[in-house]
């Protein structure tokens, strides 16, 4: 039997590769046009944490504020918070907030952390929103507001956590959520992120097959439409892969955020969770045991975003929360 000539089972790998990486610098549009999330007042200011950030509000109501935080993937912004924006615009002050790296804030090449991102929500409350306020995070966007409510309780009325990641079992979440504690994060990170194909991986994770076949996991039923589109689009802006690419290596999440985030929380904190195939809540009963401040409903059947799916039912228990808080 001839032996296999070894440079030719790496000849074809290496064209594909290299075909692709052409084909993402010269033919992807990175400069995709995008629309703005949410048809309201935009608000762009400057934080020391993470330069320019934008912001959707709506004044023209009074009352105590709310602030609206979205999640971390490959295509997250704003947009994740509409359908709670847009049902109590008119009813109190609303704010949704583009975290940096995304939507219209700030995509510059720096060391995205999650302590970073808390800063940049302090400085937002601080100097943007000026009172305590009711703020709603989302999935891992839940730990960046957790951990802006250890440093400034002052800044917060009350915390409401959609889906919040952290609350899983050491053996469940995805791989991502895996690696800080295995000690790999920064090497992979540094292979993902490698200037000569960084940009080119981040574009097949970001194909709008890829950000539809996510967004199914996330719903009960059909995907909210637009939702694909403005996801696609919020994905092909310059520097839009910075962020995703940390969040893949498992940079952004915190070890034993259930522990070092959830349970020391002062502020009232109401979990909203059900089915959701990107965390887990096996220790959701241990953190309401622990932490007297924290509640927790189930919204069924949801997979992630209740507030898309079941609205009414979403509002009501936040509604309730708040009056009792």
């Amino acid at each position: 039997m001839p032996k296999p000539n070894v440079s030719k089972l790496f000849t074809l790998p290496i064209a594909v590769a290299g075909g692709w990486i052409g084909y993402s610098a010269l033919v992807v549009d990175h400069r995709h046009p995008l629309p703005d999330a949410m048809l309201a007042e935009k608000l762009t200011f400057l934080t020391k944490a993470a330069g320019w950030l934008n912001a959707y509000v709506d004044r023209s109501a009074a009352g105590r504020p709310l602030v609206l935080v979205h999640s971390v993937n490959a295509a997250a912004s704003a947009f994740e918070m509409g359908p709670l924006f847009r049902h109590y615009r008119g009813k109190r002050p609303v704010y949704a907030l583009d975290l940096p790296g995304y939507g219209q804030s700030n995509r510059l090449q720096r060391d995205y952390t999650p302590q970073l991102f808390a800063d940049a929500i302090v400085e937002f409350l601080a100097s943007q929103v000026g009172e305590p306020a009711d703020v709603v995070g989302l999935s891992l966007g839940c730990e960046f507001v957790a951990r802006a409510a250890l440093a400034r309780p002052d800044l917060f009325h009350s915390l409401v956590l959609i889906s919040p990641s952290g609350l899983g079992s050491a053996s469940s979440g995805r791989a991502s959520q895996q690696t800080e504690a295995r000690g790999i994060a920064d090497n992979l990170h540094r292979a993902f992120s490698f200037p000569l194909w960084g940009r080119a991986l981040f574009d097949l994770i970001a194909t709008r097959r890829s950000i539809e076949f996510f967004l199914k996991k996330s719903f009960e039923g059909p995907v909210t439409p637009g939702f694909v589109d403005y996801g696609y689009a919020t994905a092909h802006q310059p520097g839009a892969e910075h962020v995703p690419l940390r969040f893949i290596a498992g940079l952004l999440f915190t070890p034993d955020a259930a522990m070092t985030l959830y349970q020391p929380l002062s502020v009232p904190t109401l979990v909203l969770y059900d089915q959701d195939y990107f965390v887990g809540f096996d220790a959701l009963p241990q953190l309401l045991q622990a932490n007297p401040h924290c509640k927790a409903l189930r919204i069924a059947p949801t997979r992630g975003l209740p507030h898309f799916e079941k609205l009414a039912e979403t509002a009501a228990a936040l509604d309730d929360f708040w009056q009792a808080v």
